[in-house]
């Protein structure tokens, strides 16, 4: 059975963030799965470097747009590569079996009858390549927001407006096309709403695939047919699955299965369009200065503890706030603490009391002990969760098991039975044994397509010799581990991390790989696109007054639990006591680089509750939209508690 799935193909307009490694590790976690299952799975991802936005980046750098783009499609393959995701194609835009694969394409559709010559005059977004429909000189492109540029210029137009009924009745007859069920109701309500025909060419532009005349291939066009070139050939198409971000969902939902509706081409069986990741509660973004890098994370925790923490702590086809306090502190406790040190406990009581030899259980253990049942529910819930890539729920399901054993370990105390005369006290010591060792063989099993390397080492470590890739999980079950199997030597897998020192350490590294990508882009370091707005309306002086401005000292500065912007602060402002304020300037300062700090504080201010701690005033900081906040701060010495006028 095949099983054909792919990622999108990343524009090379930015290098690699955390947003491209989540959809890439979902894919590829998606592909273990399905060859465990049974599946000749395959998956392709790739880059998209055709476009105005390349070409004028690479203008402004003094290259070719091919130079360009290759450069940012070598860091996507060496990103993937560090992390160890597996894939089996990497298409590029500019590669020759792709331009023949849309050239074909595009005559098939002109040939049908479902292209035509037109000419266009209207709002386009450069950065999302995208013609905003409905919009007027100086309108922001929906999609990202940025301010749209008027063009005039012919193209080639596909009907698409043919083709509402056909995409709706394709929704109805086929339920699981669109996934989630709010992305396939939100592209259903688009579709209603009536569609209009859509430009596929362009002919302002140059860095394009020739297709007729003077004519290029519109980018979006072009890109989303490279999901069929990457596997020209073969019998791969059509794809089983598209796996993508919801902001791209009305390109792959509606555009893409209409262009092949009119080829007579077979549509992929389904579009999986997952959440944002967002960072300090907001969409991740290179205009807002709020992106995160991968290599940072991968270089001080490694690649083991992101893919866990992203599966376990966001609920995939959902928005998820990124943190890297969270996966600090998620993988500590469930991987180092749960999963690592049940492994570690097992097999050393085995190594220590059955001289490193799988215990035979008795003939009643898998009727009567609990971790038994327990597995085969597990076995059923983690599948099915999986299966339905509900991650975060099979891992749930997975980590009741792994508590079951913890608690199995501590009622049974197998170091007690080691030490009890006579017959009763041994069979129950190998069945407590056995019963550990069966569980975190299950666990593993179930775990290795998210957790790839650490479930091999412990596989290995429990003596198992067939590779742990090939198990099918339809064979899982319970009673399965050897007796008398000798284990592997034993180490330890998840290692505990140090909070403080990691996250400084994460900080620094994401500076300078930010800095890294800059350039490689020929741009500044990541931050915000300054847009500074105008004026308020006028005040009088009589209103500046009843403003109360004080100089303050921080004395004490902490995060608030909860929340990735807000910091707890105590301020002197020269009163009898200290005041409490909460600012949301954690994104910018450290608690650290607070105390001892004079400050600016409106002081008059009604007081207000933040996550529940009474803020009695507000500390002044400058920014622009979207970027950090800067704390205005005084250059020469000057008392707390003075007024500033």
């Amino acid at each position: 059975m095949k099983y054909y799935l792919t990622t999108p193909i990343y524009y090379v307009n930015a290098a690699p963030h955390i947003g491209h490694t989540y959809t890439t590790l979902a894919a590829e976690t998606i592909k273990r799965l399905k060859r465990m299952q049974g599946y000749q799975a395959v998956l392709t991802t790739g880059t998209d470097e055709h476009g105005q936005k390349v070409e004028r980046a690479a203008q402004d750098q003094g290259k070719t747009p091919e130079e360009f783009a290759t450069v940012i499609s070598n860091e996507f393959r060496t990103q993937w590569d560090k992390l160890g995701i597996q894939y089996d194609h990497f298409i590029r835009t500019t590669d020759p079996k792709h331009h023949k694969t849309v050239q074909w394409l595009f005559k098939r559709l002109l040939d049908k009858g479902s292209v035509y010559k037109g000419s266009y005059t209207g709002q386009y977004c450069v950065s999302d390549e995208y013609y905003v429909s409905d919009a007027q000189p100086g309108d922001k492109c929906p999609l990202c927001g940025r301010v749209t540029e008027t063009v005039t210029e012919e193209n080639y137009f596909f009907k698409l407006s043919a083709f509402t009924d056909k995409l709706l009745k394709h929704y109805e007859d086929y339920p699981d096309f669109i996934q989630p069920e709010t992305r396939r109701n939100e592209v259903i309500a688009f579709v209603k709403g009536g569609l209009q025909d859509v430009s596929i060419t362009r002919t302002s532009i140059k860095w394009g695939i020739p297709v007729e005349g003077q004519h290029v291939a519109y980018v979006w066009f072009d890109a989303l047919i490279s999901y069929m070139s990457a596997v020209a050939g073969g019998d791969e198409w059509p794809a089983d699955l598209h796996l993508i971000g919801k902001e791209i969902s009305r390109f792959h939902c509606i555009f893409w299965p209409a262009f092949l509706m009119a080829a007579d081409v077979p549509l992929p069986k389904k579009v999986f369009a997952h959440g944002w990741l967002l960072f300090q509660n907001e969409k991740m973004s290179k205009s807002g200065g709020n992106m995160l890098r991968t290599e940072p994370i991968r270089q001080v925790v490694g690649a083991e503890a992101l893919r866990y923490y992203l599966f376990r702590d966001i609920v995939f086809g959902q928005d998820g706030n990124f943190s890297t306090e969270a996966l600090v502190t998620r993988y500590n406790a469930d991987l180092a603490n749960g999963l690592g040190n049940l492994a570690s406990r097992t097999l050393t009581m085995i190594k220590q009391y059955r001289n490193g030899a799988i215990p035979s259980p008795s003939p009643g253990l898998s009727a009567e002990n609990p971790l038994a049942h327990a597995a085969r529910e597990t076995i059923d819930n983690a599948s099915r969760a999986f299966d339905a890539f509900e991650f975060s729920k099979g891992l749930d399901a997975v980590w009741s098991m792994l508590s079951a054993a913890d608690k199995f370990i501590v009622e049974q105390a197998p170091w007690k039975l080691a030490k009890a005369p006579g017959d009763e006290a041994k069979v129950q010591l190998d069945d407590a044994l056995y019963a550990s060792a069966e569980t975190l063989r299950i666990a593993v099993a179930l775990l290795h397509p998210l957790l790839p390397e650490s479930t091999v080492k412990i596989w290995e470590q429990l003596g198992m010799t067939s590779p742990l890739e090939t198990l099918l999980l339809s064979s899982l079950g319970w009673g399965q581990l050897a007796p008398g199997q000798a284990i592997g030597n034993i180490a330890p897998v998840f290692p505990r991390i140090e909070a403080g020192p990691a996250l400084a350490q994460m900080e620094k590294l994401e500076e300078e790989e930010s800095t890294r990508q800059a350039a490689l882009l020929g741009k500044k370091p990541a931050g915000p696109e300054v847009t500074i707005p105008p004026p308020s309306p006028k005040i009088s002086i009589d209103d500046f007054v009843k403003v109360d401005l004080r100089v303050g000292q921080v004395k004490t500065a902490e995060r608030v639990k909860g929340s990735d912007k807000l910091l707890h602060m105590t301020v002197d402002i020269g009163e009898p006591e200290a005041r409490t304020i909460v600012a949301g300037i954690a994104v910018a300062y450290s608690p650290e680089q607070m105390v001892g700090r004079k400050v600016a504080i409106v002081a008059n201010l009604q007081p207000r509750k933040l996550k529940g701690i009474e803020s009695n005033g507000m500390i002044v900081a400058a920014s622009v939209e979207g970027g950090p906040p800067v704390l205005a701060g005084f250059l020469e010495d000057i008392p707390i508690g003075a007024r500033l006028k």
